[in-house]
C-alpha cells in the first residue's frame, strides 16, 4: 500500500516528534488535538527543531522549509483522519484512551487506512480488537525525542497483515529510522529491557548501596549508555516507567514488581522533569538531555 497522508492523534511530545519526521520523510502530515495551545505549541516546536538542524547541517534550508510546508494542523480526530492512509495515535500510555481512539478512527477512516498506536508496552492485538480491520492494525513505537532517535520498533499483533507491516516499515525508513519488527510482547524489546535496569536502579539507591549520582555515573561510564537510568526515568516521567512496570508485572510475573521507592516517588508527585522534581531537582535553565527511549 502507497503511504501518501499521515495523520498523528495527540500533539504532545512524542505526537510533535512524530509529525516532524513524517513531514521531512516526505509525506503530507495532519497533526491533531483538541487543545489549540498544544498545536502552536507543537508547531514552534517543530520549527525551532528544524531550524537548529538547519544550522547543525542535519538538513538543508530548502528541506526544512519543504517539511513546514507538509505539515497541517486539525482541532478534531474526524478532521484529521479522514483523508489519510496511515494514523498514528500518539494518546497517553493508556490502554481506555486507546481504544476509545481506534474505535472512533475505524468508524471515521477508509476501510484501506492503517491504525498504528505509538505505545511503549500495551498490546496491539487488544487495541486492534476493538476495530474491524484487525490486519490493518500495527504497533509503532518510536523513541523521544523523536528527531533525533533512530530506532522504531514495529509490533506485528496477533492478525497483523504482511502488507500493513511492510507498510509501516517503509514508512520509517522513510522517516530516516532504523526499523527492527518485534512479534506482540509485554514491553516489547527496549521497555521490557530498560523497565528492569530502571528498576534495579531503584532497588540499589532504596537500599542505600549508592547515590543516585554515582549509580548514573557508573552506568554511564562503565556499560557506555548515553544516559543513566535515573536521568532517563526523570524524562520519560516516573508514572510513566511506573505504569509500565505494573504491566509487566501483571503479565511478566515477580521480577518486574516496581520498586517501593519509585511507587513513594510517584505518590508524591515527583514525577520527573516535567514536574520539576524527580530523582533530581530541575529549574527551567536545567538542559534536556539528547537522548530517551520511552514513550510519553
Amino acid at each position: 500500500m502507497e503511504v501518501r497522508t499521515v495523520a498523528v492523534i495527540g500533539a504532545g511530545i512524542m505526537g510533535r516528534g512524530i509529525a516532524h519526521a513524517a513531514a521531512l520523510g516526505g509525506y503530507r502530515t495532519i497533526l491533531e488535538d483538541i487543545l489549540p495551545s498544544s498545536l502552536r505549541r507543537a508547531g514552534d516546536e517543530i520549527r525551532a527543531n528544524l531550524d537548529k538542524a538547519v544550522e547543525l547541517g542535519k538538513v538543508t534550508a530548502e528541506e526544512a522549509t519543504g517539511a513546514m510546508g507538509r505539515i497541517e494542523y486539525a482541532g478534531a480526530v474526524d478532521e484529521a483522519a479522514r483523508a489519510a492512509d496511515l494514523v498514528i495515535e500518539a494518546v497517553p500510555e493508556e490502554m481506555e484512551s486507546k481504544i476509545e481512539i481506534f474505535t472512533l478512527l475505524d468508524k471515521i477512516c477508509r476501510p484501506e487506512t492503517i491504525l498504528a498506536s505509538n505505545t511503549s508496552s500495551l498490546s496491539i492485538t487488544e487495541i486492534a480488537s476493538v476495530t474491524y480491520r484487525p490486519k490493518k492494525c500495527v504497533g509503532m513505537h518510536f523513541f523521544n525525542p523523536v528527531h533525533k532517535m533512530k530506532l522504531l520498533e514495529i509490533v506485528r499483533a496477533l492478525e497483523t497483515s504482511d502488507d500493513t507491516l511492510s507498510t509501516a516499515a517503509e514508512v520509517g525508513r522513510r522517516m530516516k529510522k532504523e526499523v527492527v519488527v518485534i512479534k506482540e510482547s509485554p514491553g516489547f524489546i527496549t521497555s521490557r529491557i530498560n523497565a528492569m535496569i530502571g528498576n534495579e536502579a531503584f532497588c540499589m539507591l532504596q537500599e542505600g548501596i549508592a547515590s543516585a549520582e554515582d549509580i548514573d555515573k557508573a552506568v554511564k561510564l562503565g556499560l557506555n549508555h548515553p544516559m543513566g537510568p535515573f536521568e532517563l526515568v526523570d524524562l520519560v516521567g516516573l508514572d510513566t516507567r511506573l505504569y509500565i512496570l505494573e504491566n509487566l508485572h501483571k503479565t511478566l510475573g515477580e521480577k518486574y514488581r516496581p520498586a517501593p521507592l519509585l511507587v513513594q516517588y510517584v505518590k508524591a508527585g515527583r514525577l520527573g522533569r516535567k514536574a520539576g522534581r524527580g530523582v533530581f531537582t530541575y529549574s527551567e535553565q536545567t538542559p534536556r538531555p539528547e537522548a530517551a527511549t520511552e514513550t510519553k
